[in-house]
């Protein structure tokens, strides 16, 4: 049976206002964060969804108890990520829009794609997480340390739990599909789906978000954006808005292990990829046996320390 544990976490943001800018020494990272929080909304919302389609062809209860647990687990991320985001929202009410549009992409996949599309689509995205979050683990001292304690610890929560349930919708995924040749053949189309919800929230960042809280072009994380703004310094006739400065998230982290990551996001999409076998960040055990030992990971940096707002 799974292994998977149901945390229930709850990080008292309506207690205090929540900053967008949440880590002042990388506002990019700040930004790129907080659209993953607007995107785990939506597509958590269509894996519960997909989840309940999916029951009934569930033969093997040992599937059936993975499925469960991991569709718990996304149940609770969502109901964070929901708070977190109602955080934003009362500072920038326009992002309320933005967060409709999100969940609609998701909700379109639901109404409009089949099921084993959604069971491709969740197992390959699931798949890049661990190099990913990997890579953001492995530096926490300055992509997560250095913020509001709520925030991070809502992130580091997250991620090491995508950690934790890595195999789970490879394996839902091959015991309802079971086809490699599909997964690969539909990645094209499920990435460029992600890569255009993620737009959407950070166009919305920069349409709503006065850029004294942001500090950055939101959608500076894309190489396309950053081109074109390139190119209209010398083609007046292609340039497009100056929604403030460029930098990419990363730009403090070694280019090997960026380099490392990537080819990571790259494997996991080729047939007979086993997230077993992934190499994981050390901070995802520390973080288990603190939660274990009755840490309070909600304040992950802070826990010894008074309460501040």
């Amino acid at each position: 049976m799974t292994e998977l544990q149901i945390r229930k976490m709850r990080f008292a943001f309506a207690d205090y206002d929540v900053p967008f800018l949440w880590n002042e020494e990388n506002p990019a990272f700040s930004s790129m964060a907080n659209a993953v929080s607007f995107l785990a909304i939506g597509f958590e919302k269509m894996i519960v969804q997909m989840i309940r389609e999916a029951k009934p062809l569930f033969t093997d209860p040992v599937i059936a108890a993975e499925a469960e647990a991991f569709v718990r687990q996304e149940g609770q991320h969502s109901t964070a990520h929901r708070q977190h985001v109602a955080g934003l929202i009362r500072s920038y009410p326009g992002l309320r829009e933005t967060l409709d549009r999100v969940i609609g992409e998701f909700d379109d996949l639901t109404a409009n794609t089949p099921l084993k599309y959604r069971l491709a689509y969740t197992a390959d995205l699931e798949a890049t997480f661990t190099p990913v979050f990997k890579l953001m683990l492995d530096h926490d001292a300055t992509l997560f340390a250095l913020g509001d304690d709520r925030v991070a610890s809502l992130f580091l929560w997250h991620f090491v739990e995508e950690v934790e349930h890595r195999s789970s919708a490879l394996i839902i995924f091959d015991a309802v599909v079971g086809s490699d040749l599909y997964r690969m053949r539909m990645a094209p189309s499920i990435f460029r789906h992600v890569m255009r919800t993620i737009r959407i929230a950070c166009r919305g960042f920069n349409e709503h978000v006065p850029l004294a809280d942001r500090q950055v072009d939101a959608m500076s994380m894309f190489a396309t954006h950053r081109f074109r703004r390139r190119l209209g310094r010398v083609v007046p006739a292609l340039r497009i808005s100056d929604r403030g400065t460029m930098p990419r998230a990363f730009d403090s982290l070694p280019v090997r292990e960026q380099l490392v990551a990537l080819s990571g996001v790259v494997r996991s999409q080729l047939p007979g990829h086993d997230p077993r076998h992934e190499n994981l960040p050390a901070l995802a055990d520390r973080w288990f046996r603190r939660f274990d030992e009755g840490y309070d990971v909600t304040r992950w940096y802070t826990a010894d320390q008074p309460v501040r707002h």
